[in-house]
C-alpha cells in the first residue's frame, strides 16, 4: 500500500469512513424572566406574592434547592469537590469504567466558580427614606456538577449555580448520541475517543447523526430537569418560570477515518506547513465565507499548538475557530468551534442550531477545499517536470518540451490552432502552422523537424495517433497544456519581465507594483520555508 503524497490523495484514495456529526454541545439552561433585577423583583411580587421583593426571599429556596443536590449526592455515592486546576473528565472517565451500565446518576461533583448573581441594596428617595432595590452582582459560589449516563446520549453533565437565578449549564456530545443508537439498532462499530473508528454500516450512522436536532436535545434538557431537584416550585413552573436554553459553545465536527496511521502523520504535518497563511484575512473571510475588514475583531494568524508530537492548526474567526489535528493517529479532525452565535449573524437561542450546522460543515469543507489545492501544487510540479525535463517514456527516450524555447511555444499555438480540425492533422499541417511562428518557410522547418516534434508530442501524451491513419489528434491533457504554457508566457512572463529589467521601473505601473507584491510575498513565503540541511 502505497503513502499517499498530496492532500487530495488521502482524502480520496485512503480514507476509509467519513462522518459529519455534532461534537461538544455546551448550553446555557436560564430563566429569561430572572436575568434582570427589575424581572426578579416582578417574579416575587406578582408570582410568590410577596410585597416587597428582597433578596432575603431567596434564601429558602436556595437552602431547599441545594439539600435536594446534597442528597442526591449522597444517593449516588457521596460528593466529589473539585479542587483547582483539577481535570472533571479524568474523574468522569474512572467513574464510568465502573459503571454497570443503564440510566441515572454517575456522580455529583462541586465546585466554587465565579457567577452572576443578584442582591439587594438599599437606595435613598428624596425625602431620606431608603427601601430595597435589587441589582445584579458577581460572587464565587458553589456549583453542582450532577454527571449522568442518558439512555439516548449517553455520558453528560448538568451544572447548577447554588445562587438564585440558578442558572445551569448542560454539556453533551454528538458522537456519543451516534454511538448509542448504534448499540440500539445492533449496528457493530469500533469506538474512536470522541469519533467512531469503523462502522458495519455508515449510513445507519450518518442518519443516527442527522437525527441530532435542536428538538430533540430540548427534549433530552427537560427530561433531566424534571428528575432532578428543581429550584422553582411546580406554582411558579406553572405561572411560566421556565429555564430556556442558549447555545455557549457549538463545535461541529468532519472526522476522515486514515487506512493506516502512517498515511496522515507525514502529511499532516505538510499540511500544517503548507497553510501556516490560512489565518490571513482573505483565507479566513474564503474559508468562513465572511466579510473580514480592517474593524473585525479578528487575532489574524494561524496558531500550531504541539500537544506531545501532535500537532494541530488553529484559525480564528472573532470569537469562533477552526482547528484540524490528527485523532489518535487514525484519523483527519476538522473542527469549527463557535463560540458566539452573533459572529455569523444568528441567534444564540438552540432552535437556532441548524442554521449553525450549516456554516460549520461548510467551514470546514471549505478549509480542506483550501489545503487540496495548496497541496496539488505538487502534483501540478510532478507534471512540470515531466515536461521540462527529457526521460525515458515507454522504453524510448522523449526529449524535452522546455518552456521558454521558441519552438515549443510555437509548437503549443500550433497545438490550440490543429485540436479544432475533427479529421486529426498531418505532418504538413503541423509545419504549415509552426513555421510562420517561427519566422520560417516550409523549408526552414522541413519534414523531419516536424516529424520530431510529433514524435516528443506523442511520447508526452500530448497527442496522439488516429488509428489506421498518419493523422494525430490532440489529447485533453495536450490542449489544457497548450494553453497554460501560451497563456503564462503571453500574459505573465513576457509583460513581468519588462517591468523587472525597466531600470529604474515605473512606479506608477500596475504591474511595476503588481511584480514588487508579488517578490514581497515570494520573500515571506520563502522565509518561513524550511531549508534543506
Amino acid at each position: 500500500m502505497n503513502v499517499a503524497r498530496t492532500a487530495a490523495d488521502v482524502l480520496s484514495e485512503h480514507t476509509t469512513l467519513e462522518l459529519e456529526c455534532l461534537d461538544r454541545l455546551y448550553l446555557n439552561g436560564y430563566v429569561p424572566l430572572l436575568q434582570t433585577g427589575a424581572g426578579a423583583a416582578w417574579f416575587f411580587r406578582r408570582v410568590r406574592g410577596k410585597p416587597v421583593p428582597s433578596s432575603a426571599l431567596m434564601a429558602p429556596m436556595t437552602r431547599r434547592f441545594v439539600a435536594g443536590l446534597e442528597a442526591l449526592a449522597e444517593e449516588s455515592g457521596g460528593i466529589v469537590r473539585f479542587e483547582r486546576g483539577q481535570r472533571k473528565d479524568d474523574v468522569t472517565k474512572a467513574r464510568l469504567r465502573t459503571w454497570d451500565g443503564g440510566e441515572g446518576v454517575l456522580y455529583v461533583g462541586k465546585a466554587q466558580e465565579r457567577a452572576r448573581t443578584l442582591r439587594t441594596e438599599r437606595r435613598s428617595r428624596p425625602n431620606g427614606e431608603t427601601y430595597p432595590w435589587i441589582v445584579e452582582s458577581a460572587a464565587m459560589v458553589n456549583h453542582y456538577y450532577v454527571y449522568l449516563v442518558d439512555d439516548d446520549f449517553g455520558p453528560l453533565f448538568v451544572k447548577f449555580c447554588s445562587y438564585f437565578p440558578y442558572n445551569a449549564k448542560f454539556c453533551l456530545n454528538g458522537h456519543e448520541y451516534v454511538k448509542r443508537q448504534l448499540e440500539k439498532r445492533g449496528v457493530a462499530f469500533e469506538p474512536l475517543d470522541n469519533g467512531v473508528r469503523s462502522c458495519a454500516d455508515p449510513e445507519a450512522m450518518r442518519a443516527a447523526a442527522r437525527e441530532l436536532t435542536a428538538e430533540r436535545i430540548d427534549a433530552l434538557a427537560r427530561k433531566w430537569l424534571a428528575r432532578l431537584p428543581h429550584p422553582f416550585e411546580p406554582g411558579d413552573r406553572a405561572a411560566g418560570v421556565r429555564y430556556d436554553l442558549s447555545i455557549l459553545q457549538a463545535e461541529f465536527a468532519l472526522t476522515q477515518v486514515l487506512d493506516r496511521p502512517v498515511q496522515g502523520r507525514a502529511f499532516f504535518e505538510d499540511v500544517i506547513r503548507e497553510n501556516l497563511d490560512a489565518g490571513r484575512p482573505e483565507h479566513v473571510q474564503l474559508i468562513f465565507d465572511r466579510r473580514v475588514t480592517k474593524r473585525t475583531p479578528t487575532r489574524h494568524g494561524t496558531r500550531v499548538i504541539t500537544d506531545g508530537v501532535t500537532p494541530s492548526l488553529h484559525v480564528d474567526y472573532k470569537h469562533s475557530r477552526i482547528k484540524q489535528y490528527h485523532k489518535e493517529g487514525r484519523a483527519l479532525r476538522t473542527e469549527t468551534v463557535v463560540n458566539d452565535a452573533y459572529d455569523f449573524g444568528i441567534g444564540r437561542r438552540l432552535r437556532n442550531l441548524k442554521h449553525l450546522e450549516k456554516i460549520g460543515f461548510a467551514a470546514n469543507r471549505r478549509l480542506l477545499d483550501v489545503q487540496r489545492v495548496s497541496h496539488d501544487c505538487a502534483v501540478g510540479a510532478e507534471a512540470f517536470e515531466g515536461l521540462h525535463r527529457p526521460g525515458t517514456v515507454a522504453g524510448q527516450r522523449s526529449p524535452a518540451l522546455r518552456f521558454g524555447d521558441p519552438r515549443v511555444l510555437a509548437l503549443r499555438a500550433t497545438l490550440l490552432s490543429l485540436h479544432l480540425r475533427p479529421g486529426g492533422f498531418r505532418n504538413r499541417d503541423l509545419r504549415e502552422t509552426a513555421a510562420p511562428l517561427l519566422g520560417l518557410d516550409l523549408d526552414g522547418y522541413g519534414q523531419g523537424r516536424a516529424t520530431y516534434d510529433l514524435r516528443r508530442l506523442r511520447l508526452r501524451g500530448l497527442i496522439e495517433r488516429v488509428p489506421r491513419s498518419n493523422r494525430y489528434a490532440v489529447t485533453a491533457a495536450g490542449l489544457r497544456a497548450a494553453m497554460c504554457y501560451h497563456r503564462v508566457f503571453a500574459r505573465v512572463m513576457r509583460p513581468a519581465m519588462s517591468v523587472v529589467f525597466n531600470v529604474p521601473p515605473k512606479s506608477e505601473c500596475r504591474l511595476a507594483r503588481a511584480v514588487d507584491s508579488f517578490d514581497r510575498e515570494v520573500d515571506r513565503l520563502w522565509r518561513g520555508m524550511p531549508l534543506a540541511a
